[in-house]
């Protein structure tokens, strides 16, 4: 594990709410629609809610109904928030929490302008992290993530949050990234791997029995058969240039919140430029699957 994880994500994924990235680029755009998400959905919320950062689309197979209440774990710029919202209607309740207040900074702004111009009546975004939900127990009918559960340094923790605030009955549906095999030395410990969701991610196996652990029935983890190859469209894509790395591990944006000054000389130093690197050396598909991850909160 590298020093300061928890800190190192939060600069990182706060440069990137910061970023230019949405649905308007076509990498980013297209990494959501490799994922699952259908050119409909991606166009009925913001364009900025959505950053290329999914595995899956947990609200596909959530089961959603009208008037639920529904919580995203690590709901980064609200793309799962939005989408569930439309789903538990205005008789529900759509709720986002993020650790990065640059994430829930941008998913509030999205919020502020919904579909047909107004703000969503429906959702609300907190600041805290995912081991302790600011939700009441027993409060939520299903809890939703997407490719965040594995940043988690202590998964069990989250599992266990989960079943607290979740009602008896109630159900998770979960995208994330889950490993086959180990994971070679260099990539069980690199930066960007654990940025890019892949060195923190836990066997299929051991995802069942934390699960279980937690008093989860039902447990089901999916292997999804996605791509992880995917993420490298982003890098090079016309709509905007990636964050850079900065020296504490973090990202920096240049000036416009985008791309540096014309004539900066050209680096490979960047958050995509780096996972895209990683990506040519190795096949993480060989180690690593996206997965759909289900389980139900027992009655008794």
């Amino acid at each position: 594990m590298i020093p300061n994880l928890e800190q190192t994500l939060r600069s990182t994924y706060g440069a990137v709410a910061q970023s230019h990235l949405s649905s308007q680029n076509d990498g980013v755009r297209s990494v959501a629609e490799a994922f699952g998400y259908s050119k409909q959905e991606l166009a009925s919320i913001p364009a900025d809610a959505n950053l290329g950062l999914s595995c899956g689309n947990p609200t596909a197979f959530a089961s959603l109904r009208p008037g639920e209440t529904v919580v995203d774990l690590g709901c980064g710029g609200g793309l799962d928030v939005f989408l569930a919202a439309a789903k538990v209607g205005p008789q529900g309740r759509s709720i986002g929490v993020d650790m990065t207040p640059e994430m829930i900074e941008r998913a509030r702004r999205n919020a502020a302008r919904g579909p047909d111009g107004r703000p969503y009546a429906n959702v609300e975004f907190h600041l805290a992290t995912i081991d302790q939900l600011p939700l009441a127990d027993e409060s939520v009918d299903c809890v939703i993530s997407n490719c965040v559960i594995n940043l988690a340094a202590d998964k069990s923790a989250v599992f266990r949050e989960m079943a607290r605030v979740l009602k008896p009955g109630g159900r998770l549906a979960i995208s994330d990234i889950a490993l086959k095999r180990p994971l070679p030395a260099e990539l069980a410990g690199d930066l960007m791997a654990f940025v890019g969701c892949i060195a923190g991610a836990i066997f299929i196996p051991d995802y069942r029995q934390a699960l279980g652990a937690a008093g989860f029935a039902d447990v089901e983890v999916v292997d999804a058969g996605a791509d992880l190859n995917a993420y490298a469209q982003i890098e090079n894509q016309s709509g905007c240039c990636s964050p850079a790395m900065a020296p504490n591990g973090g990202l920096t944006i240049a000036d416009d919140g985008c791309c540096p000054p014309p004539g900066t000389p050209s680096t490979d130093d960047t958050l995509h430029a780096r996972l895209a690197d990683l990506l040519t050396r190795y096949d993480v598909n060989d180690y690593a699957t996206s997965v759909r991850v289900f389980a139900v909160k027992p009655t008794g």
